[in-house]
């Protein structure tokens, strides 16, 4: 389709998009490529002074850590396979054996999958194989980049990061599965309902996601410090005290985020007709039946940008965590933090920017299985027909 020359922008136009938009993905992304880099690193390469030891590695290099050039080659063929089995073959398979009415477990198990399997084949099936081939290539098996794992090691089994990714993945499971749960039925509810009531219940929510998280948080402590008082003449002397346990911050977390989710979750409903619920009730349905076999199957790419989004807060936050989880309960973003405050050498230093990486990878993995769903649900209502 040509576009008429009255509608084409100029070239200065264009040029000065596209280098604002070069320029932007180079700072935003620059940080994350660097940080990635060093933590690959001994400490010397990790804060040299010039770039390309740090690119290169020459000292992690010179103690026998390295990758080949075969092993460059293998590693990018890998992770392109992989992409294209999460953006193609993966929503097929999921499609095709998730039980009906039950995509979404099926994606959960499916990405659980997928990701294990990534992992299992990345890192411990592919290294022994490119051993072998290097050692029988001569000067093509030669390490050209220095590179070590050390620090991940240090990080996930000496230092037991992985209970920290362990509290994390508690935490945003329940803020999710509580926040969509909630979120669908009562966004359903207002955006059918035509009464003032849906109105300033909208309005109430609104105000009560702008309050400071600080609030919410010092208006919950004294219950979750007290919990075990009130709640032992019900569960008795075994009554567990919630302060510092994952689901104090579950609680506070669906509290902020639950107005959020009401109002999106409303507005993807508006945008479905309203003549499909009256189709399905002339057919016999039930309004819950409606709602689960006829609007819920049109609401995923909805349900699935607002489920990110929930995600995304209870991923992310560090003030809610820090400030109602223990030492042995802490989530990632936390512990990061404690990382990064009880450095003392450099080699601490590079294993704090390692445990920074690390919880990067989950959301890259998160947006390249969903991308399609994503888009299609920010898109969703843009043009009406």
């Amino acid at each position: 389709m040509v576009t008429p020359k009255a509608l084409r922008q100029p070239m200065s136009l264009r040029f000065g998009s596209a280098a604002f938009l070069a320029a932007w993905c180079f700072i935003a992304a620059f940080p994350i490529f660097w940080i990635a880099v060093m933590s690959f690193k001994t400490p010397v390469d990790a804060f040299a002074a010039n770039p390309l030891d740090v690119v290169f590695g020459p000292e992690t290099r010179a103690r026998g850590n390295g990758l080949s050039v075969i092993d460059i080659l293998a590693g990018l063929a890998m992770l392109f396979l992989a992409a294209r089995l999460a953006m193609r073959w993966l929503p097929r398979m999921v499609a095709r054996y998730s039980p009906p009415g039950l995509s979404v477990v099926g994606w959960i198990i499916g990405s659980l999958a997928f990701g294990i399997g990534f992992i299992v084949v990345f890192f411990v099936i592919l290294p022994p194989i490119l051993d072998v081939v290097n050692g029988m290539t001569g000067p093509l098996g030669a390490p050209v980049i220095g590179l070590t794992a050390e620090h991940y090691e240090a990080v996930w089994v000496e230092n037991d990061f992985w209970r920290n990714f362990v509290n994390s993945l508690i935490v945003t499971t329940g803020v999710v599965t509580v926040s969509l749960t909630v979120g669908t039925l009562a966004g359903y509810g207002l955006a059918r309902s035509g009464s003032t009531l849906a109105f300033w219940i909208l309005i109430v929510a609104l105000i009560f996601r702008a309050l400071p998280h600080s609030v919410l948080v010092a208006g919950y402590l004294p219950v979750f410090i007290n919990s075990a008082e009130m709640l032992r003449p019900i569960l008795g002397e075994n009554a567990p005290t919630l302060y510092g346990q994952p689901l104090a911050v579950i609680a506070v977390l669906v509290s902020i985020n639950q107005p959020f989710t009401i109002w999106m979750l409303r507005s993807f409903f508006q945008n479905i007709p309203a003549e499909l619920d009256e189709a399905a009730r002339v057919d016999g349905c039930t309004h819950f039946q409606a709602f689960r076999w006829v609007i819920m199957p049109v609401m995923w790419p909805g349900v699935i940008t607002t489920g990110l989004f929930s995600f995304l807060l209870a991923y992310n936050d560090f003030l809610v965590t820090s400030l109602l989880l223990d030492a042995q309960n802490q989530t990632m973003v936390p512990a990061i933090a404690g990382y990064f405050n009880r450095e003392t050498t450099t080699t601490d230093q590079v294993e704090a920017v390692a445990a920074a990486v690390s919880i990067t990878a989950p959301l890259f993995l998160l947006v390249m299985v969903f991308q399609r769903q994503i888009v299609s649900g920010l898109t969703a209502g843009a043009v009406k027909g």
